[in-house]
């Protein structure tokens, strides 16, 4: 398996946790707790952009 490979599924992966946790956002009562998991599947969609990004060559990463 190639590195692109490792950071397409990489990529992958953190977009799927970050679907688990808007799901899990939604259905909490806490407004604290929403907020949180809302903030980390943010956090987590935009560093699947950045990995898959890097798959494919498009952006360096930043450091």
């Amino acid at each position: 398996m190639s590195e692109s490979d490792d950071l397409h599924g990489r990529a992958r992966q953190m977009r799927e946790k970050a679907k688990d946790l808007r799901d899990a956002a939604e259905h909490t009562t806490d407004p604290g707790e929403r907020q949180r998991l809302q903030d980390k599947a943010r956090r987590l969609s935009s560093e699947s952009e950045q990995v898959s990004g890097m798959a494919s060559g498009d952006i360096y990463p930043m450091e």
